[in-house]
């Protein structure tokens, strides 16, 4: 649906991890100025002092694809970031224990990495967790969030949406705990923990307070998982009543699913028919961390005006147009590219 335009299954978003050094304190240092509203006129920025490395893992599937589309945006936009790319998978045999030291090693040295999916093997070959898995236990990277936004130029059966997913990603289903108790029994631990759902509970909140929103909703199964699940509800309550002025609410998953078409993507691979936009607008979000607001400003709205325009639609939009044809009309809807 195009109305999930940061979709958590094609991009785990940008990952910013959080840290202090030379780096942050440069960044934070930078004399850039901040994107004007759209209706006044804009002024490129000084120059940035640096370039920064972000580590780029393009994945599987329509990954590199799409990774490929927000380099040569970025090009055109001449955004002062420069990629160290990986190619890891485990189902293209691009896998070893020391690439993956590499991948990690360069994700804490730049502190800020693009990813596509890494995609599991189905089969199991003597472990359970996964490269993707490791990622995240490594870098505690317990919170994906994803923000599902109607895109003003194209209506879906549900328009006008605006809302977060926030899901803890290191434990429960996550736990990777397994094994045969007997001959053709198999038991799957899901673990929960009162840190962690306290800890996913408090950024959730703190998520809301922030962007000015004002209900959290906590998604569970506590009437078939009394145990876990109301563990995990009892402590979204507890971290709720630290909020007053956010309404809390709790949902059984059951009631909160609703059936949706989901893009076949698999379909998609090497055909260059991708939509880049989940990819983009992650892209542009990233700009944002790194404090580069002109560049993020600049590559989100050439997005969403080519979304708006509704000359260049790929075909999980309706249109006939390639991953390719969209990337050029984003390129050619860059507001400005910055002259030094």
């Amino acid at each position: 649906m195009m109305a999930a335009a940061l979709r958590g299954s094609l991009v785990t978003l940008a990952k910013c991890l959080t840290g202090t050094g030379p780096r942050w304190q440069q960044l934070a240092s930078r004399p850039l100025s901040m994107t004007a509203c759209l209706g006044g006129p804009e002024v490129p920025p000084a120059r940035a002092d640096a370039t920064f490395k972000v580590t780029m893992v393009p994945g599987d599937g329509v990954g590199p694809e799409l990774m490929t589309a927000v380099k040569e945006v970025f090009k055109a936009a001449d955004v002062p970031v420069e990629f160290e790319e990986f190619h890891l998978s485990e189902v293209q045999h691009m896998d070893s224990d020391e690439k993956l030291e590499q991948v990690l090693a360069s994700m804490k040295t730049n502190r800020v990495a693009m990813k596509g999916k890494i995609n599991t093997p189905m089969e199991f070959k003597g472990e359970l967790a996964g490269f993707e898995m490791k990622i995240r236990r490594r870098l505690d990277l317990f919170a994906n969030v994803v923000h599902v936004n109607s895109l003003p130029g194209y209506s879906t059966r549900h328009n006008n949406l605006d809302l977060v997913i926030i899901r803890e990603q290191t434990e429960g289903e996550y736990s990777s705990l397994e094994h045969e108790s007997v001959p053709g029994v198999i038991e799957c631990l899901k673990i929960i923990t009162r840190e962690k759902s306290r800890r996913i509970a408090k950024f959730a909140f703190d998520y809301a307070t922030k962007k000015g929103r004002s209900k959290v909703t906590a998604v569970h199964k506590a009437n078939i998982m009394k145990l876990a699940d109301g563990l995990f509800l009892q402590c979204c309550a507890e971290v709720a009543e630290l909020y007053p002025k956010i309404k809390y609410e709790n949902i059984i998953i059951d009631n909160c699913c609703m059936q949706g078409a989901r893009h076949p993507f698999a379909q998609a691979v090497g055909r260059n028919i991708a939509n880049p936009t989940a990819m983009l607008l992650s892209a542009a979000n990233m700009l944002h961390h790194l404090n580069l607001e002109y560049h993020s400003n600049m590559v989100a709205d050439a997005v969403r005006r080519v979304i708006k325009q509704g000359k260049v639609r790929t075909r999980d939009l309706g249109g006939y147009s390639t991953t390719g044809d969209f990337v050029q009309a984003v390129v050619g809807n860059l507001r400005h590219r910055p002259t030094y």
